[in-house]
């Protein structure tokens, strides 16, 4: 009997630590529930996509979620049409468009695209090899992973692993997620199937 019950034990003990790493969609397809928006950019959603365009004061956007995340792995896709320099913020804080936190890049061809970059802070922390700038398909979907675990970051672009940094500051970072775009006007970068899978 004590034998079953352990059995009864154990096998809800691993149902629940496989629920509990289940992916959390973090975009409905529908609306912007569940995020707040940062600035006078645009964000919308249009056949199912998330699309972030230059708004009239060609000034620095910022969509974050509403709930803070820490460990995580983070999966989405991007497409980049005119300029396309965006990226993705974790951890992040805001103060109106003043952000704190660390934000894998999203840019054009040739511009770090997968590097981590910390905003009004140390600047450039890691950049992806060069050798590695024609994995962005400039003009077409890519896919991103972003896996955030204490002070270890790591990014891969289309199953491609772009950087790995370990930072104390980072480790003791707290706050959201948040897609970002860049200013100087001229920007439309589309976005979905955005998820999360919690680490514990």
């Amino acid at each position: 009997m004590k034998h079953i019950a352990l059995i009864i034990i154990l096998s809800v003990s691993t149902l629940c630590h496989v629920i509990g790493q289940e992916q959390i969609p973090l975009f409905n397809g529908k609306n912007l529930e569940g995020w707040i928006n940062h600035g006078t950019e645009k964000w919308y959603v249009e056949n199912g996509e998330l699309i972030c365009e230059s708004g009239p004061d060609e000034a620095y956007g910022y969509l974050s979620t509403v709930e803070n995340y820490k460990n995580f792995e983070l999966t989405l896709e991007f497409k980049q049409e005119a300029d396309g320099n965006s990226g993705v913020f974790l951890r992040s804080t805001f103060e109106g468009t003043k952000v704190t936190g660390w934000q894998v890049e999203v840019a054009p061809p040739t511009k770090h695209t997968g590097g981590i970059y910390e905003s009004y802070g140390r600047g450039w922390l890691i950049k992806p090899d060069p050798n590695k700038d024609h994995i962005l398909k400039m003009g077409a979907w890519n896919s991103m992973k972003i896996v955030a675990n204490g002070p270890k970051i790591t990014t891969y672009l289309n199953g491609v692993q772009m950087v790995q940094l370990e930072d104390g500051k980072i480790g003791n970072g707290e706050g959201a997620i948040a897609l970002q775009i860049h200013d100087g006007g001229g920007i439309k970068v589309k976005w979905r199937n955005i998820k999360l899978k919690p680490v514990e």
